[in-house]
């Protein structure tokens, strides 16, 4: 197994980076935000990879992050996900936003993702919510909570969020919107909610 292949980029196409490693060129396919991030062509890289072996097929998947590699191998063990769909998921989210959909079983905003549809989305959190243990699941939703930029003691942040869920957005959506708010910690949940439903329009 190829943990990950550090050497110098020598190109990027729509999907795939092209790593030289020693003289030899390797083809890695990766999310969209990912081959966004990557440096000119001739800089240094690193990044980490899963290898899929089939009998007449090998590929290398790769990613900046390896946060991003952990939570792409927990995804294809979805049933009917394959590493494909694992890909295009992690174009559209990161790591730690596909987590923070899991926990809080916001099945909506994966749907979001093209060519996963909403009985597919809600087969993810099901399953990835087996494959977490609670002290996981705990340290996911505390992480992502201070990555919203909510502390847990803000009741007021919190209803404003809730209640853009209970209008029909997505919980990550309404998070989002509330932590875009400059001064949010210091408002009432009234004007939190008027103000995110500005950033949601």
């Amino acid at each position: 197994m190829i943990a990950f292949i550090r050497g110098e980029l020598a190109d990027i196409t729509a999907d795939t980076a092209v790593v030289d490693a020693g003289g030899v060129g390797y083809a890695i396919l990766m999310p969209a935000r990912h081959l966004a991030q990557l440096p000119p062509i001739g800089s240094d890289v690193l990044i980490h990879t899963y290898m899929q072996v089939k009998e007449d097929d090998q590929q290398l998947f790769g990613f900046l992050d390896k946060e991003d590699l952990v939570i792409f191998k927990k995804v294809i063990g979805v049933s009917g996900i394959g590493p494909k769909g694992a890909l295009s998921l992690l174009s559209q989210m990161t790591a730690s936003e596909l987590h923070f959909a899991v926990v809080s079983g916001d099945a909506k905003t994966i749907s979001q993702t093209p060519g996963i549809g909403k009985k597919t989305a809600e087969k993810i959190v099901l399953e990835l919510r087996d494959k977490f243990d609670s002290d996981e699941l705990l340290a996911a939703a505390g992480f992502d909570r201070l990555q919203q930029g909510i502390p847990a003691e803000d009741t007021e942040m919190s209803e404003a969020v809730e209640a853009l869920v209970a209008l029909g957005y997505s919980k990550t959506d309404a998070m989002h919107a509330v932590r875009a708010i400059d001064g949010a910690g210091e408002m009432g949940a009234e004007e939190l909610i008027r103000m995110a439903l500005t950033n949601l329009m």
